[in-house]
């Protein structure tokens, strides 16, 4: 869906698609990404000066945080990542550097435009690569002119290879349509490959790998003579397949695709960054002299907006739109330092799940759980049905485990729903069962013992 096309309104239709509850979190992550369409089309003076509405989601696990930011990724194709904050340190310490963040949603970006552009070039790609298939099952003959030549001989000489050409084309065009059947796929070809050799670098830093982001094959690819070339057998099927990527490379720019991918993270990017309140306060308890203060001020400059090196080139972040996330059990939004809280405008609160929320999820969305469970079983040939009495029964049992213990919010349905369907899930394929059908009574005679027992609550669920 184009971005002019997506009103705020229109997101969050989009997203009741795949989320139930969470309103307001949707409205504000439907306005600031509406925000990003609308800076684009300000004034040019203005347009630098128009900073993103980074949003801190705050709430438990398991009530849509995530799948909010990657569903609105999905809305737009833009460049996202999910990075937790934990694994990060201040730089000289064993962790990863901060800026590698950037350089892998960047990665991801490149990734994500070339496969756009290989998909613009498919057709002409597999026509040269059907092209170079015909020429390794049947050659085409070279015209070899001889010299000294009378002007009669010639003429001879043109048309006898004009009428070998003639064959030769009928020939080819009867093999393109048994190519095109498959009649051809299993008879095998010796295929040319072009490749260079993989410089090996070993590399001591106490860094880290995160920070060493140089392509060294690029780089000594200048000082190599050539690219070295082998043979490889293998069947027209498969290399119908290895030559339509190979052509593909060659008509897609990879300066194009690196500018381009540069530009859509620079405008479009989105990081999710989950467990930002785990490194909220001061000292952390996972290594000597490691402040989460300290962890805050590294991600502090990539937030408010800075160049980072990549190896397809420098990337600003001033437009990246930072969606961060956390329960805020033990700490709380204001224990994270000054700096960083101004660069988060934005709060909202998540609600916990209710048991009325969790018999919406089993059914409503897109990717709804009984949707799924349908759909796996249905591959072994039953169908199955639950009652609305066994939906209603679910969403009891998901709601009191969630209330006896750790409130781990939807996904307290997964482990439910397994649990169950173990039965069939272990039993199928059966010839004897075509049909299954989930009754309030079956969820009970299931649930209530484990549900009762705090032992068996505490282990199985």
């Amino acid at each position: 869906m184009e971005m002019k096309e997506l009103t705020p309104k229109q997101i969050v239709k989009e997203l009741n698609k795949y989320i139930i509850s969470q309103d307001k979190a949707k409205k504000a992550v439907a306005i600031a990404l509406r925000n990003r369409w609308r800076r684009q089309n300000v004034p040019e003076d203005l347009r630098d000066e128009i900073l993103p509405n980074n949003i801190i989601l705050i709430g438990p696990t398991g009530v849509g945080k995530t799948e909010i930011s990657r569903r609105l990724s999905n809305l737009v194709n833009a460049p996202f990542i999910k990075i937790e904050a934990s694994k990060f340190t201040e730089v000289g310490y064993v962790g990863r550097d901060v800026e590698s963040i950037i350089r892998e949603l960047v990665n991801l970006a490149v990734s994500q435009v070339r496969e756009e552009m290989i998909s613009a070039v498919e057709e002409q790609a597999r026509k040269r690569a059907e092209e170079r298939v015909l020429d390794l099952l049947f050659p085409p003959i070279k015209r070899r002119r001889k010299a000294n030549l009378t002007y009669e001989q010639k003429r001879q000489e043109r048309l006898e290879y004009e009428e070998v050409k003639s064959k030769q084309n009928q020939t080819r065009e009867k093999l393109r349509k048994m190519l095109h059947k498959g009649s051809l796929d299993e008879r095998v070809v010796e295929v040319k490959i072009d490749e260079l050799p993989e410089p090996r670098v070993e590399i001591f830093s106490s860094m880290g790998l995160d920070s060493f982001d140089i392509n060294m094959g690029e780089i000594l690819a200048g000082f190599m003579p050539g690219q070295l070339s082998k043979r490889k057998e293998m069947k027209v099927s498969e290399a119908i397949d290895f030559l339509f990527y190979s052509e593909s490379k060659k008509l897609v720019d990879m300066n194009e695709v690196k500018e381009t991918a540069i530009n859509r993270v620079e405008e479009n990017g989105i990081v999710f960054l989950d467990e930002i309140d785990k490194i909220a306060g001061g000292k952390s308890k996972s290594g000597p002299d490691v402040s989460r203060e300290g962890v805050q001020r590294d991600l502090l400059p990539i937030i408010e907006g800075t160049n980072v090196p990549t190896k397809y080139g420098m990337v600003d972040t001033t437009h990246v739109l930072f969606i961060a996330s956390g329960a805020f059990h033990v700490s709380k939004p204001s224990d994270l330092i000054p700096e960083l809280q101004g660069r988060f405008p934005i709060r909202v609160e998540l609600q916990s799940l209710t048991k009325e929320d969790f018999a919406k999820i089993l059914i409503l969305p897109k990717n709804a759980l009984i949707k799924q469970y349908t759909a796996l079983m249905k591959t072994e040939g039953v169908d199955v049905s639950f009652t609305k009495g066994a939906i209603k029964e679910i969403s009891n049992y998901a709601a009191m485990a969630n209330n006896k213990m750790e409130d781990i919010g939807a996904r307290r349905l997964h482990t439910i729903m397994t649990i169950l369907l173990e039965k069939y899930l272990y039993e199928l394929p059966n010839p004897e069962c075509s049909k299954i059908k989930v009754t309030k009574e079956d969820v009970s005679k299931i649930l209530e013992k484990i549900i009762t027992d705090e032992d068996l609550t505490k282990y199985i669920l």
